[in-house]
């Protein structure tokens, strides 16, 4: 079987690794990976191949670089995964350009499009069901003394974050929170003056630390049926100005109801792929209300290979094997998954309950960190992943109010 496919990706972040890393685990096959700068959890590693151009997420170099390798393994299938927005679209937008032994499992951009835009995206959970936060949103030529229609703190957030990354600006976060209109208004401008025309999304922001939040990861097949979804309880994410939102320790939880919801909407979408969800939990009407959807695995898709259900196998099954299981499987398993050191994340998590629950999982050894694979070890990666561990203990310190 190792022998049949390859597996590529696009892009150089822990999304990369956990895929690498699944396909290697299920397999014992390595992976191409092509991306634009060579750095983080992909450096020295043996499980892949890096190349590297500056221009990856274009559509000449892209197509150039994925049908030259394809082309020289001809006899295999190359199952190609994108890591990241600006890859998932230029995959998408190409699929027709695409050599014939290469399998790209995305819907064409046209129907991709409308879910990343996140006013649209809103539109369509209106009119499913799906809950989310109150939401006003800034047009280019949209007055920005025009008021909200909720109360401050203020969410601010691109509609569109790929074309956001497009127009750099001194001071561009992921996200912004800020407390005042005149601060709305002052963020406002700036992100239309540095080019980024698209819409602007401004929402109430929904009280409640980290442990609020949910992540929920999602595989349709081919006919846009569900066939798997997992339910990720986050207690804890990343507090840097451009890693904010990034997940850091997840609990595996299940919830019916949830599962249900997103399942209905996925399949009136007639959605086909991965996808994944950022919800939060609403303490003061209980509800869990979405933030967006993005049309790929997670950066934290291994906390669902970790429960059991190998990503890397469904994809395979069904486009070597034709074969997906007959039901929807809605994972319950409870795994502790975690990309920072243990100290950090019991210092920094404030919910007991959810703490004692970790250290019953980390004394089963039922966790894991991605990154750490005893099958893909060296000394020059051990020495760079523990280097990156510990910059953890700052960046925590720093961004989290010196706890």
């Amino acid at each position: 079987m190792k022998n049949n496919f390859i597996p590529v990706f696009m892009g150089n972040d822990i999304n990369v690794y956990s895929m690498a890393r699944a396909f290697h685990q299920e397999y014992n096959v390595n992976s191409m990976v092509f991306c634009k700068s060579i750095s983080g959890p992909c450096k020295n590693s043996k499980i892949l191949e890096l190349d590297a151009h500056p221009k990856m997420d274009t559509k000449e170099i892209f197509l150039n670089k994925i049908n030259t390798f394809a082309k020289n393994n001809s006899d295999k299938k190359i199952i190609l995964i994108g890591c990241g927005d600006s890859y998932v679209e230029v995959i998408s937008r190409n699929l027709n350009d695409l050599r014939e032994n290469i399998i790209a499992p995305y819907m064409n951009f046209s129907k991709i499009e409308p879910l990343t835009d996140k006013k649209t995206f809103y539109e369509m959970c209106q009119e499913y069901g799906i809950d989310y936060p109150s939401t006003f949103i800034y047009e280019k030529e949209t007055s920005t003394d025009i008021d909200p229609g909720f109360a401050a703190p203020y969410i601010i957030k691109p509609a569109d974050s790929v074309d956001y990354w497009r127009f750099p600006f001194e001071g561009q976060d992921k996200v912004f929170l800020v407390n005042t209109k005149n601060e709305l208004k002052s963020i406002l401008n700036k992100i239309f003056k540095s080019g980024y025309s698209k819409s602007i999304v401004v929402q109430e922001f929904i009280p409640g630390d980290d442990s609020n939040m949910r992540v929920l990861t999602s595989y349709s097949d081919r006919n846009a049926k569900v066939k798997l979804m997992a339910l990720g309880h986050v207690l804890l994410e990343e507090h840097t100005p451009k890693g904010i939102g990034n997940h850091a320790v997840i609990l595996n939880e299940y919830n019916k109801e949830l599962y249900d919801k997103y399942n209905l909407l996925l399949e009136k979408l007639d959605y086909k792929g991965f996808s994944n969800f950022d919800i939060k939990y609403d303490e003061r009407d209980g509800k869990y209300k979405a933030f967006e959807i993005n049309p790929r695995q997670g950066r934290s898709n291994f906390y669902v290979t970790n429960s059991g259900y190998n990503l890397a196998k469904i994809i395979v099954d069904e486009y070597m094997f034709n074969k997906t299981n007959e039901d929807t499987i809605l994972v319950s398993n409870q795994k502790l998954w975690m990309v920072i050191p243990k100290q950090v994340a019991f210092k920094y998590i404030a919910d007991e309950k959810c703490k004692n629950e970790m250290r019953k999982l980390i004394s089963k050894g039922e966790y894991v960190n991605p990154l750490f694979y005893d099958k893909d070890k060296s000394l020059k990666r051990t020495l760079s992943l523990i280097k990156s561990q510990l910059s953890h203990y700052a960046k925590y310190k720093k961004y989290m109010g010196g706890k």
